[in-house]
């Protein structure tokens, strides 16, 4: 049986997380949480940046 598992992107790993607990409606003691990518800002803090993107599967 395969893991369930979901990737989710934020504006931080924080908000991607928090995104991917509520879709699965479980705790972060619940899953293992990968970070894929790391969010970056724009040149000089302006739009354009890459979002956060995570992965959690559940345990």
């Amino acid at each position: 049986m395969r893991k369930k598992s979901i990737e989710v992107e934020g504006k931080t790993t924080v908000e991607a997380i928090k995104k991917a607990l509520k879709i699965l409606t479980v705790t972060k003691d619940q899953v293992d949480i990968k970070i894929l990518c790391e969010e970056s800002k724009g040149l000089f803090g302006m739009e354009g940046g890459k979002l956060a993107k995570v992965k959690v599967t559940l345990k």
